[in-house]
């Protein structure tokens, strides 16, 4: 491309509409970039946190070693370790109230450990939400600014008798420009959108794992016997 024809070139010798559009994809772009490499440092940490934690609960230290490890260390803990926090915290407590029945103990452990995962799960989808938007509406606002942008090149031809290439490709390539913006928003927040929905999923069902490991493990101190089968019948 020669020097006229260049995108900065495009862009500057486009309409305001065209302009503001550009701008607004250039935004949006950006933020969008910005978010997904928070995302990615976030869910490395989170990674970290959980395999550390992992690693220490099942090499034989006592649950109240972990418990406690975790109240003190509020701020560097992963989403594993703050459900098992939240499921200690519900289980003591119900053992300060006098509570016996083994039963009632695990369920009140099981229902913080939920709630405590439903958390987890939100806080891991955040940003979602902008990436999907993004993903979906960029290709149509720079569509939008193609549109506006022919719609004002043809309307400037309208008093040429003579209309050749070269007055007619200027205009053209000026509205084009706003789709090629739009694709380059949308395309990585839609890769990135569906790599930290695998990602969110993976960490979803490591989770649910550990709460019925533990929830296993909790039986089995306090006692209480698996619920049995029911009964198929035979022939």
């Amino acid at each position: 491309m020669n020097q006229d024809l260049s995108i900065i070139q495009l862009v500057l010798h486009a309409s305001t509409v065209v302009q503001l559009v550009v701008l607004l994809l250039l935004i949006v772009s950006i933020t969008s970039w910005a978010a997904i490499f928070r995302k990615l440092r976030a869910f490395g940490v989170v990674r970290e946190l959980n395999d550390e934690f992992e690693h220490n609960f099942w090499s034989g230290n006592s649950l109240n070693d972990l418990y406690a490890s975790a109240a003190q260390n509020t701020d560097h803990t992963g989403p594993m370790e703050r459900i098992f926090a939240s499921g200690m915290r519900e289980y003591q407590k119900l053992r300060e109230r006098r509570i016996a029945d083994p039963a009632a103990l695990l369920d009140g452990a099981r229902r913080a450990m939920r709630a405590s995962f439903q958390r987890e799960t939100d806080t891991a989808e955040s940003y979602l939400s902008f990436l999907a938007s993004v993903g979906s509406i960029s290709p149509y606002v720079g569509l939008f600014g193609t549109v506006w942008g022919i719609m004002h090149a043809f309307t400037g031809l309208a008093g040429l008798q003579q209309v050749t290439l070269a007055t007619v490709a200027p205009g053209i390539a000026e509205s084009l420009v706003t789709t090629a913006i739009g694709l380059f928003a949308a395309i990585p927040a839609v890769v990135a959108y569906n790599r930290f929905a695998r990602d969110i999923d993976r960490l979803a069902i490591k989770l649910e794992t550990f709460i019925e490991e533990f929830s296993n493990i909790l039986q089995r101190n306090l006692g209480v016997q698996p619920p049995r089968p029911a009964a198929q019948a035979g022939y």
